[in-house]
């Protein structure tokens, strides 16, 4: 296995944990299956993560800029997703989810990166 890809599986671990933490129990209103809610959840980072590790950072622009662009395109395809999963799920409550998943996992990251 790669370095970059080891580094990516263990960065996407601590996001997981962190989002599933996050995330789970606010969608508990829109769903009250905890396996469906920890898959969504998944599925979004899956679809999210890859990008922001791996191609975001070699655009050429700031490194502000990189970062900015990687969270949001993280919070609105996330959001975009849990409103596929559940149509009934306001726009301003899956806005919420992703915000606030993606905050924390993005603090915890940074944070993680200067140790």
């Amino acid at each position: 296995m790669t370095f970059w890809v080891a580094s990516w599986l263990r960065a996407f671990g601590l996001t997981l944990l962190v989002e599933l933490a996050i995330a789970l129990p606010l969608l508990a209103p829109v769903e009250p299956r905890l396996s469906r809610r920890a898959c969504a959840v998944a599925l979004a980072n899956l679809a999210t993560h890859p990008l922001v590790w791996f191609l975001f950072p070699g655009l050429a622009v700031s490194a502000g800029a990189r970062l900015a662009l990687s969270e949001i395109w993280a919070v609105a395809a996330e959001l975009a997703i849990y409103r596929i999963v559940w149509p009934a799920l306001s726009t301003g409550r899956a806005t919420v989810v992703s915000l606030a998943a993606n905050a924390v996992s993005m603090v915890v990251g940074l944070v993680g990166l200067r140790r």
